[in-house]
């Protein structure tokens, strides 16, 4: 699970104050004032060692890459959907998608009973977020964490919580907290979940009696599985439906609502919005726009469980992404022989 999952939140999260002056990257982390703070303060709260902690934080370096990945475009008008798209909706992840449900049927099947989310969902997640095992990241977890929790004002006190939960995770399977590894922003294994949602969410899938998602497809498929269903997935009910829209200034305010379904199917008549298909969903829903620069603007209604994909990435584009590559995937799985 990447940045763009936190993104959202961080707004509403007060942001720490940079380290004095003379406390730059370039001085060791378990120098710093400020992470020596960090260190006393989760020693105290958690009950770990401040020792080992400071020790742990020793070998944690500066990514100046971490940052410059982080850092959002330098403007809005460059999102692109059909740009976003074709990174994700490609023959490579389609292959690979259908390779790896071949091999994980039995466990994708499992899933999908116990925790009502289609296989080709958890699939396309799987192959967005990590291309199915193969590309989750190289970056060292804990110096990322680091860069991002004392070096990156905007989001540290988010980053902070997350280096905390990497302590944590490393206590819960007693690892060595320098041993992790997977993006710039924090995200582990297959399907890329930051430290606090492993520890809530990631389970033990094929039970054998640990959790892991960074080696072990049976357990990631589990944890999306079960990321989607506390979430609120609804088994059967549509995500989203493309929109009809005839008042601009209309669907402006309501895209300006927000992800969250909330206008009837009554209130969105009342504004000119309505579903582009004779099927009719009775449902609140929200009115997603899908800009790009390049070509006319998509409109989608976004049901409940599209939200709930927004819940694992806070980005409209990622949550269209999952259900046209599930979508994909699904088609073509099916006419298989």
């Amino acid at each position: 699970m990447d940045i763009r999952t936190l993104g959202a939140l961080s707004a509403l999260l007060l942001i720490s104050p940079a380290a004095p002056a003379e406390e730059t990257s370039a001085t060791p982390y378990a120098e710093r004032t400020d992470v020596r703070a960090f260190a006393h303060e989760l020693a105290k709260r958690e009950g770990l060692d401040e020792a080992k902690i400071l020790a742990s934080l020793c070998e944690a370096r500066f990514q100046p890459s971490v940052i410059k990945a982080i850092l959002p475009p330098a403007s809005p008008a460059s999102r692109s959907w059909v740009r976003y798209r074709a990174r994700f909706l490609d023959r490579p992840r389609i292959t690979g998608g259908l390779g790896f449900w071949q091999i994980y049927s039995d466990a994708l099947t499992r899933a999908e009973k116990q925790y009502g989310v289609p296989a080709e969902i958890i699939v396309a997640i799987i192959g967005i977020e990590s291309i199915y095992g193969r590309g989750p990241g190289n970056y060292q977890t804990l110096s990322a964490l680091a860069t991002l929790a004392f070096d990156y004002p905007p989001r540290a006190e988010l980053f902070r919580q997350e280096l905390s939960e990497l302590f944590l995770l490393a206590r819960d399977q007693s690892r060595d907290v320098a041993s992790f590894k997977g993006s710039y922003a924090g995200a582990i294994g297959l399907p890329q979940f930051m430290p606090s949602s492993i520890r809530r969410f990631a389970i033990d899938f094929d039970a054998d009696g640990k959790i892991d998602l960074e080696m072990n497809p049976v357990d990631a498929i589990g944890s999306v599985a079960n990321f989607l269903n506390k979430h609120g997935w609804k088994n059967g009910e549509i995500a989203a439906l493309p929109a009809r829209v005839s008042d601009a200034q209309n669907a402006a305010a309501a895209i300006e609502g927000g992800i969250v379904p909330r206008y009837s199917r009554t209130e969105l008549a009342r504004l000119g919005i309505s579903a582009d298909t004779p099927l009719t969903v009775d449902a609140p829903a929200a009115l997603i726009d899908l800009p790009s620069p390049e070509a006319a603007t998509e409109y989608w209604l976004g049901y409940a469980n599209f939200y709930v994909i927004t819940r694992y990435n806070r980005s409209s584009f990622y949550a269209m992404s999952v259900l046209q590559l599930a979508r994909a995937l699904r088609t073509e799985h099916d006419q298989q022989p």
